[in-house]
C-alpha cells in the first residue's frame, strides 16, 4: 500500500508530457488596434496620394483598416486610419518613421488610440 507501480509511473509521465506540450502550444501573439492621424502640410496636399503612400507601407505584422478624412481647420483635412499590429513585430517608432518618411505629403503623425487586443 502506498507504493507506485510501473503503471502509475507511466501514467504520471504521460500526464506530465501532455501538460508540457500543451504549455508549448499556447503561444499567444500580442496584437494592438491603433488609430493614427496623418497630417498633411496644407490644404493643397493631395490626400488620396497621401493615403496611397501610407497604405503602401508593408511590414510583417501590420494590417491596414478603414480610413476617413477629418476636418482640422481652414479647409485642411487630416487622414485618420485604423490599423492592427502584432506587438512583437511592429514598433511605434518604426511605424512613425515609415509614415513620416513621405515628407512631400506628411507633416506629422499622431497615435490617437492604442488598444491591446
Amino acid at each position: 500500500f502506498g507504493e507506485d507501480t510501473e503503471e502509475d509511473k507511466e501514467a504520471r509521465d504521460k500526464q506530465k508530457a501532455s501538460l508540457e506540450s500543451q504549455k508549448e502550444k499556447k503561444v499567444v501573439v500580442g496584437k494592438s488596434s491603433l488609430v493614427i492621424d496623418v497630417k498633411p502640410w496644407d490644404d493643397e496636399t493631395d490626400l488620396k496620394k497621401l493615403e496611397e503612400c501610407v497604405r503602401s507601407i508593408t511590414m510583417d505584422g501590420l494590417f491596414w483598416g478603414a480610413s476617413k478624412l477629418v476636418d482640422v481647420a481652414y479647409g485642411v483635412k487630416k487622414l485618420q486610419i485604423m490599423l492592427t499590429i502584432e506587438d512583437d513585430k511592429v514598433g511605434s517608432d518604426d511605424l512613425e518613421d515609415a509614415v513620416t518618411g513621405f515628407s512631400d505629403y506628411v507633416q506629422s503623425m499622431d497615435i490617437v488610440v492604442w488598444n491591446k487586443i
